[in-house]
């Protein structure tokens, strides 16, 4: 009798990616001719990402860059949740948080799709901020990792703990 396959769809963001992608926005706000005298600058705040500068113009400019960097080290901007810029005093904030695990409504919006357009005999059951996909056939596993990847899901999917 054979055992199920299976594997987990979580939603986690690699800290020293975005990190890294921080510290490369940093230096080419600070570089860049267009950013000099408007006090530009992107730095951790806590556990959110902080950008600051002069105008509402030019926060977005460095939102943009951060933005680029970010997908350039392979981090899905659906893991990034920004607010609009904000004027506080004399200049503008963006403040930018990482979402991270599957919450409870878009978990069961995954196991929805999985079931209605999903291989029959695929079983779902969510953990935590996880959930875990379990098959007796890998060709069902591999459709539904197909189908969850084409999903329209505002959340960052990753697949692990395939066996």
């Amino acid at each position: 009798m054979p055992s199920d396959s299976s594997f987990d769809v979580v939603s986690k963001v690699d800290r020293q990616e975005v990190d890294n992608a921080l510290n490369q926005a940093a230096k080419e706000i600070s570089q860049r001719y267009d950013f000099k005298g408007v006090g530009a600058d992107v730095r951790w705040s806590g556990e959110s990402i902080l950008m600051v500068a002069s105008s509402e113009d030019r926060v977005n400019a460095v939102l943009d860059v951060l933005q680029t960097k970010l997908i350039k080290r392979g981090v899905s901007l659906k893991a990034l949740d920004t607010s609009e810029p904000l004027p506080s005093g004399k200049e503008y904030r963006i403040t930018a948080t990482l979402k991270e695990g599957l919450e409870q409504d878009v978990a069961k919006k995954i196991g929805k799709i999985i079931r209605d357009e999903g291989p029959k005999g695929v079983k779902t059951q969510v953990t935590g901020e996880e959930m875990r996909v379990s098959s007796k056939s890998r060709d069902d596993l591999q459709e539904v990792i197909s189908l969850l990847k084409g999903a329209d899901l505002d959340v960052a999917l990753q697949f692990v703990n395939y066996r």
